[in-house]
């Protein structure tokens, strides 16, 4: 009963946002158009972007605007259902919104990385980070060195986690984004337990422990079979996080002498066995795959619970992602059907 009394209202919401988003059918018929323009004509019409392109002549938008106001939608969604949430489920989107900042503060260093000579436009979040965040990111997008950006984030958690890169020899981009997700991803597995309880933790647990065993097994694939990196340098890349994947497996597939010893351990594995195409050549696409699984099969079984929050927020990301997908094979002129196999994929 207490869940229902908490979510009810929130699910409706939640239901209500839900049959906004797109279908496959909609995918392919953006396929189909002949340009970007004509695609952002068609998204307009759609109620979940029609706010966001309204004011907006589609035929003056270039590439990266468009993204930013793809990705702005997100941030539009999680501020309204963070208005509708409790004081308990807002500790929860607190902890959430971290991989927000986590976004913001890598696209900054890209531009760093890259040396553009022009400080990157971020106006567009403005008014979302200054409610929810203590970046300064109009501080932070006119950097022009990774030294000052990462002193500018004194006063932050990201200090701490970034700082101690600048004492190595040559850091490269990769180092500064995977000390940033392992930092992500290490505070939500710490304290999911202390803002959760009973059904919530359970979810929330089963969501992101199976996210992390996947990420690390993409992971030590990729670092095997296209890196050939010692066994060292991979734990040190590694989600530390066990769940479905225990310390033995994890340390025999991260020493496995080869890529086909590395896929008789991986068909061993709980994942394994429980999804038929699961194998080393579909870890990517199953990543997606079962991760949409899980949290759409957990928030139709116990639609008053976290679940069903994390989940609308889940999808709303990967749409986004399908659909920058969708308007770069329009753009490149990809024929629809190579181009939903790429948007199926993520």
């Amino acid at each position: 009963m207490g869940g229902l009394l908490s979510y009810s209202g929130l699910t409706t919401k939640i239901r209500a946002m839900e049959g906004r988003f797109l279908d496959d059918r909609q995918y392919r018929e953006i396929t189909e158009l002949p340009d970007v323009p004509s695609a952002v004509t068609y998204l307009k019409q759609k109620p979940s972007y029609r706010d966001i392109f309204a004011d907006r002549d589609e035929s003056t938008l270039h590439r990266g605007e468009i993204e930013e106001m793809l990705r702005l939608s997100i941030y539009r969604d999680f501020t309204k259902l963070y208005r509708f949430s409790n004081q308990e489920q807002r500790k929860f989107l607190r902890l959430y919104f971290r991989r927000y900042e986590v976004f913001i503060i890598k696209k900054c260093l890209n531009t760093i990385f890259d040396h553009r000579e022009v400080s990157l436009n971020l106006s567009r979040f403005y008014d979302f980070f200054n409610q929810h965040s203590q970046l300064d990111i109009a501080l932070l997008s006119s950097c022009s060195s990774v030294e000052e950006f990462v002193n500018n984030l004194k006063g932050t958690e990201y200090y701490t986690a970034l700082k101690g890169l600048l004492g190595t020899e040559s850091p490269t981009l990769f180092d500064y984004e995977m000390a940033l997700d392992l930092y992500y991803f290490r505070l939500i597995w710490r304290y999911k337990d202390k803002i959760l309880k009973k059904k919530d933790l359970e979810e929330i647990t089963e969501a992101y422990g199976q996210k992390f065993d996947l990420l690390n097994l993409q992971w030590i694939y990729r670092c095997k079979a296209y890196y050939h990196m010692q066994s060292t340098d991979v734990y040190a890349l590694l989600v530390p996080v066990h769940y479905k994947l225990k310390a033995p497996q994890i340390k025999a597939l991260v020493e496995a002498e080869s890529t086909q010893a590395f896929e008789a351990i991986l068909a061993a594995t709980y994942y394994a066995k429980r999804y038929e195409e699961f194998n080393a050549a579909t870890l990517e696409a199953m990543y997606a795959h079962i991760l949409k699984h899980v949290l759409s099969s957990e928030s139709r079984k116990h639609p008053y619970s976290i679940a069903t929050l994390y989940s609308y927020l889940y999808h709303k990301e990967h749409e986004v992602n399908r659909l920058v997908i969708a308007l770069e094979c329009v753009r490149y002129n990809v024929a629809p059907d190579e181009a939903m196999k790429y948007i199926s994929k993520t």
